[in-house]
C-alpha cells in the first residue's frame, strides 16, 4: 500500500503546510477566531458553522471556534452550532473523497486500493469517530473514506458520535470561560473520549457486534 499511504502522507503535508503558512501570516480569523466572532452578535453563528465546515480545506482552529459559540450562545446551542458544522466539515471532506475517486483509481493499483478498502469497511467508521477531535487527521480520514466504498450513511452515523461529545465538552469549556491552560485540559479530555471509543470499538469487534 506504498502509494496509497504516500497520497495520505501528501495530504496531511499539504495541510500542515497551510497551517505554518496561516500561522506565519498572522490571519486573525484562522489563527484566534474568538475575538472577530463576539463582534459580530448573531452572525457569528452561521460564520462559526461556516468555519468548521471550512476546516476541510483552510487550517482552522477548530476547537477555539466551539470554544467560541459556547461564550457566544451558552452549552445547548453553542454546542448544536458545533455539532452541525463538525458534522458538515466531515460530509465536505467524504464528499471531496468521492469526487477524487476516479483519480485515485489512476494513481494507486487496483490490489492497493481493494486492500485499502478492505481496512476502511473493517475499522473506517471506528477511525472517523476517533480522530474526529484530532486536526489534520479528522479531515484526512473522512476524504478517505470518501474515496473508499463507505456509505454516506455510516459516515454520517460515525461523525455523529465522535463529534457530539467534543461538541458539548468544549461548549461548556467556553460558557465557563475556560482559560488557555484549561482549553489545553479540555483537548486532552476530548482526546481520552476517542480513545475510550476506540476501546470500545475493538471490543466490539472482538465480540461480532459491531
Amino acid at each position: 500500500m506504498k502509494r496509497y499511504l504516500f497520497l495520505t502522507a501528501a495530504m496531511m503535508g499539504v495541510m500542515l503546510l497551510l497551517f505554518g503558512l496561516v500561522e506565519a501570516l498572522g490571519v486573525p480569523l484562522l489563527t484566534d477566531p474568538r475575538a472577530s466572532l463576539r463582534g459580530l452578535g448573531a452572525l457569528a453563528a452561521p460564520l462559526g458553522v461556516g468555519l468548521l465546515v471550512a476546516d476541510v480545506v483552510l487550517p482552522v482552529p477548530s476547537s477555539l471556534v466551539m470554544i467560541a459559540h459556547g461564550a457566544l450562545f451558552g452549552i445547548g446551542l453553542g454546542a448544536a452550532l458545533s455539532f452541525v458544522g463538525t458534522l458538515g466539515a466531515a460530509l465536505l471532506g467524504f464528499a471531496l473523497g468521492r469526487r477524487g475517486g476516479p483519480w485515485l483509481e489512476r494513481l494507486v493499483p487496483p490490489e492497493e486500493r481493494a486492500r485499502a478498502d478492505a481496512l476502511l469497511d473493517r475499522w473506517g467508521a471506528m477511525a472517523v469517530v476517533v480522530t474526529r477531535p484530532v486536526p489534520i487527521l479528522a479531515e484526512t480520514v473522512a476524504i478517505l473514506a470518501g474515496a473508499s466504498s463507505m456509505s454516506w450513511r455510516r459516515l454520517t452515523l460515525a461523525t455523529a458520535a465522535g463529534a457530539l461529545p467534543g461538541s458539548l465538552i468544549y461548549a461548556i469549556a467556553g460558557a465557563t470561560a475556560a482559560t488557555l491552560d484549561s482549553t489545553a485540559a479540555v483537548f486532552g479530555l476530548v482526546l481520552a473520549i476517542s480513545g475510550v471509543f476506540w476501546l470500545a470499538g475493538r471490543r466490539l469487534r472482538r465480540d461480532g457486534d459491531f
